[in-house]
């Protein structure tokens, strides 16, 4: 390690931790070498991804002398708390966007950072991408003419708003969606013209989450900031991506795609009224294909390693290192003071937002202790928050294990209880299942590395197994897939005797790995009697479910798909309703015990017909196009060579050709076996197939 490179740790290991350490390797001059969370297992495996040393608290990584400056990546709600203590301990500080939840613990965070002389900044990324700048230098030049209004777009889809996961910060008040997306917004306008006022607030299209509470997907925001008029739209349901910004002249009109790091602006020119609509449409053609050129060039030069999204990274970084090593303030863009402007702008828009989403229903409060006798494992997912519900309609109480104390089944909190336990605490498992009689385990992982898989997914799946032999549990329920099956022959016909395989080493590593999970869950269950029920769901639709459902093809954005195949042959398609009974089924019927289900539905759509339902009943028409199994093997194949070889990503294996033709679900299914044997009665009228899967499943979110 150089004598000159700042030493960077990382506090929280969640989602955004990934593209923040692969934006710090891009940086030159920085060593990531740190990583702390509170959960241990979760610092060491990020800290085993990255070659890093893990910690579990700040003081503990402050007393190693192991880093210089953090980036704060925890939940919102402890922002402030974090960036005052880690600049105490003398780190310099960067703070993921929001900075904090008030006006006043900004100022209290930067006059922390003046006391201890350390640099306090906030990754506000999206100002980080290169073609901002140049925006920003347009806007000052005065090319556009007397700047009017803007607009600032943020139109994306938030699928937890309608198919969860519920427990996420963003979604457990109104305003935390606006400090959530909003500071990506805000931060234009404060940085390209200074402070809001006249702040005023419409909000639509609104969706109930499970449990009673309400919230909008659609929030505009109007302001002004001198004379220049601001418009802020958060458009949430499934829509086309528009993430913006649009800034209208006297001379000419700008356009930013953020997301897709690209500028161009549409001038007025001295032409005849014959020719002026030509040479303008001509001018923009040509400034789009220069972006997309260069755009292009740069991710297939970086391996993707330099999309707009990790380009607005490494500019907000840069800015921030720059004024480490200089000792100079920081870019007002990334300041603690911008953040303060930002963040009391919301503050004043989170006033106003109506009563009806900010209200919560009364609690229901159990009159006497619950007892439950069944537990659900991933109770907040799709499948879990349905099967949870459909347990407490058949008079039972469930038990359900969650990453936090709250979920989303606070109406009927009377007869489900929430505990948080760690999947790799065994004996928290052990106590958790105290009094419960039915296990069932939904729990999975989607990992990078087949170890990862191991530890995660299997090693996960064994230990809940052990636990339950322990506990004493009668029955565990455990979800596989039919992704698992090689599915890419025609004349077959799957049931539950069709073996998987032996070697499956070609295959994705989820189909991978939960064979392996129900290979060993057999196992124990041969060997040592554990009661055992396998059930391996199909595509599963229904309200709660999401639109881009990928086991139907691979998604560009919310209005088209690329299908697994020529989309003609008939999909495994199962509704959420006949899921929750076939696996309530699974527990009075002994005769289950140590067998497995496919849970497939009648016989009904293929992919095409899937759309021209949604198009027949929504009135949306979605682009369907076929995908040809060799260019999708081929693709993989160039992304497989290039990160092993180039990258140097060593623990790869390259999918067979087979199991690219396998997503396409080729082969038919039988569902007798299920059918028999629980007497299971699948939704079998096509038109009431149509009503619960597509009219009343929500899928665009209004």
């Amino acid at each position: 390690m150089s004598l000159n490179q700042i030493r960077v740790g990382l506090i929280g290991a969640g989602y955004i931790a990934t593209w923040h350490a692969n934006a710090l390797r891009a940086c030159k001059g920085i060593a990531l070498t740190a990583i702390c969370d509170v959960s241990p297992s979760a610092a060491s495996d990020f800290a085993g991804t990255y070659g890093l040393q893990s910690f579990t608290s700040i003081e503990e990584m402050a007393a190693a002398d192991v880093c210089d400056a953090v980036h704060i990546l925890t939940p919102p709600h402890i922002h402030a708390d974090l960036a005052q203590r880690c600049l105490e301990l003398g780190f310099h500080v960067m703070v993921e966007k929001p900075f904090a939840l008030s006006q006043a613990d900004c100022q209290v965070v930067a006059s922390a950072a003046e006391e201890a002389a350390r640099v306090a900044a906030v990754c506000h990324n999206f100002l980080g991408v290169p073609s901002y700048e140049r925006l920003k230098q347009t806007c000052r030049s005065g090319a556009l003419g007397r700047i009017n209004s803007a607009e600032f777009n943020w139109r994306f889809p938030l699928a937890p708003l309608r198919s969860g996961p519920y427990g996420l910060w963003m979604l457990q008040e109104t305003r935390n969606l606006l400090f959530e997306l909003g500071p990506h917004l805000y931060a234009f306008a404060v940085d390209l013209f200074g402070e809001l006022q006249d702040l005023r607030l419409q909000v639509g299209k609104p969706v109930a989450l499970q449990g009673g509470q309400v919230r909008p997907q659609s929030l505009q925001i109007q302001a002004r900031a001198g004379h220049v008029d601001l418009t802020i739209n958060l458009e949430l349901v499934e829509t086309m991506d528009d993430r913006s910004v649009v800034v209208h002249g006297s001379s000419a009109m700008a356009r930013l795609d953020y997301a897709s790091d690209t500028l161009t602006i549409r001038r007025e020119n001295t032409s005849d009224i014959v020719i002026n609509p030509f040479r303008q449409q001509m001018g923009l053609a040509g400034q789009h294909l220069r972006e997309g050129i260069v755009n292009g060039a740069k991710q297939l030069s970086s391996l993707n390693r330099k999309s707009p999204y990790a380009l607005s990274f490494i500019g907000a970084f840069d800015r921030f290192y720059e004024a480490i090593r200089s000792k100079t303030p920081v870019d007002a863009r990334f300041s603690a003071e911008a953040a303060g402007a930002v963040i009391g702008a919301i503050e004043k828009t989170a006033a106003l937002i109506p009563d009806e989403y900010t209200a919560f229903p009364d609690p229901v409060v159990p009159t006497v202790p619950l007892k439950p006798t069944v537990m659900v494992i991933g109770g907040t997912g799709f499948i879990g928050r349905h099967l949870t519900r459909a347990l407490v309609r058949t008079g039972r109480q469930v038990r359900v294990l969650s990453r936090g104390r709250h979920g989303p089944f606070e109406d009927i909190a009377d007869q489900v209880e929430t505990v948080a336990v760690s999947l790799r605490d065994k004996d928290g498992l052990v106590a958790a299942m105290d009094g419960i009689e039915v296990v069932y385990n939904l729990a999975k992982s989607l990992d990078s590395t087949w170890e990862g898989c191991l530890e995660n997914d299997v090693g996960v799946a064994v230990r809940v197994a052990e636990a339950a032999q322990k506990a004493g549990v009668k029955r565990l329920i455990y979800t596989g897939t039919i992704a698992s099956y090689d599915m890419s022959d025609p004349a077959k016909t799957i049931t539950e005797q069709t073996s998987f395989g032996d070697d499956m080493s070609d295959r994705n590593l989820y189909a991978r790995s939960k064979a392996e999970c129900e290979k060993r869950l057999l196992e124990m269950h041969r060997t040592q009697g554990l009661p055992l029920v396998i059930a391996r769901p199909g595509i599963v639709i229904g309200e709660g479910g999401p639109l881009q459902h990928w086991g139907i093809g691979r998604w560009h954005g919310a209005g088209a798909v690329r299908i697994w195949g020529d989309g003609h042959n008939i999909l495994p398609f199962v509704l959420i309703d006949d899921i929750s009974d076939a696996l309530i089924a699974m527990i009075d019927k002994d005769e289950a015990v140590g067998q497995s289900f496919n849970l497939i539905g009648e016989p009904m759509m293929s992919a095409r017909d899937y759309f021209d339902a949604i198009h027949q009943a929504l009135g949306a028409r979605i682009e369907v196009k076929k995908g040809a199994f060799w260019t999708f093997y081929l693709s993989g194949s160039v992304k497989y060579l290039l990160k092993r070889y180039v990258v140097g990503l060593r623990d790869l294996k390259n999918q067979s050709y087979s199991d690219w033709k396998s997503r396409g679900h080729l082969s038919p299914f039988s569902n007798e076996h299920t059918k028999e044997v629980l007497g299971w009665a699948p939704e079998s009228d096509r038109d009431a197939f149509v009503r619960k899967g597509i009219t009343d499943a929500n899928l665009f979110g209004f």
